[in-house]
């Protein structure tokens, strides 16, 4: 149950009241702003909330339990601080969310009300849908390793442990030519071999793109040069003379770990965990039954 200030539960007794919503988002990248749905700019508890993005709530509601509440927050992306291309790239998925009440004639009388965290977002015709999830949504989430045979790791973390900042894990290179499906030409790697930097990153240095990292499906040689595929990507285009800086890739397997890092001692997988069919089968004429690892 919210505990009102003595200030703003007083003024709720009065026959009319002066309140309005505001809302606190705080992006994963350390982004925060301040939206209304007020008609005019509000300081509250420091931050300055903005009334021209034309928010508004859904209603709202709190049960028993563990069932994860939600409500809406609608607005129209005519904000240069909310644009479709941050939405589409993801920068407000998981994004945390305030919902404060205030009393906009007196703005220090106000009250957290809600806190929750960006889960789905719509858009269509200029305007988006944003579903805020309670925190009991975290509750709902796997926790915990899965037992599996690839590792759980990223490449150089500090769970892996591999220092990729030594020769012929980085490299540098730009953009000759784009193509379909996120393929594009570069040059600058010619020296690494096919499909080194299969399933790594790659993050712009220069051009619309700069600070954004993708990750790399595949690196093949062709006759024409250093082909790159990447994942489906969203926001500024890429442009021929675009700089980048590349790492190697890692597929999550025990032999690449092995032979491409020599960082075996440090997998995080259950390389020789047993298939379904060495699990559930039976004793036969003819099989090892030495002790031996299942998966070599």
């Amino acid at each position: 149950m919210t505990a009102y200030p003595a200030a703003l539960a007083a003024h709720f007794s009065r026959e009319v009241t002066t309140v309005c919503h505001c809302w606190r988002l705080a992006r994963k990248d350390g982004v925060v702003a301040g939206f209304t749905d007020h008609d005019r700019r509000l300081m509250v508890g420091g931050l300055a909330f903005e009334p021209e993005t034309g928010f508004s709530a859904s209603e709202a509601r709190d049960t028993l339990g563990l069932a994860v509440d939600t409500v809406d927050v609608e607005g129209a992306l005519s904000s240069d601080r909310i644009r479709d291309e941050d939405i589409a790239a993801g920068l407000y998925d998981g994004a945390r969310v305030e919902t404060l009440l205030v009393n906009w004639r007196q703005p220090v009388d106000f009250v957290v009300i809600r806190t929750a965290i960006i889960g789905k977002i719509t858009r269509s015709d200029e305007r988006f849908v944003a579903e805020l999830e309670s925190l009991v949504t975290a509750l709902d989430q796997p926790n915990g390793r899965y037992v599996t045979r690839s590792c759980d790791a990223e490449l150089g973390d500090a769970r892996c442990g591999f220092l990729l900042a030594q020769p012929g894990f980085t490299a540098a290179g730009s953009v000759v030519a784009t193509g379909a499906s996120e393929t594009m030409q570069v040059a600058g790697l010619d020296a690494h071999e096919s499909g080194w930097f299969s399933s790594g990153t790659l993050t712009w240095t220069s051009g619309a793109r700069a600070g954004w990292v993708e990750r790399i499906v595949a690196h093949r040689k062709t006759e024409n040069g250093t082909v790159f595929v990447l994942l489906p990507i969203v926001g500024p285009a890429i442009e021929a003379g675009d700089a980048f800086s590349v790492t190697a890739g890692c597929d999550k397997n025990f032999a690449t770990c092995k032979a491409k890092f020599g960082n075996a001692l440090n997998f995080r997988g259950f390389p020789h965990l047993p298939g379904n069919d060495a699990a559930y089968s039976y004793v036969t004429d003819g099989g090892a039954f030495d002790g031996g690892p299942v998966v070599p």
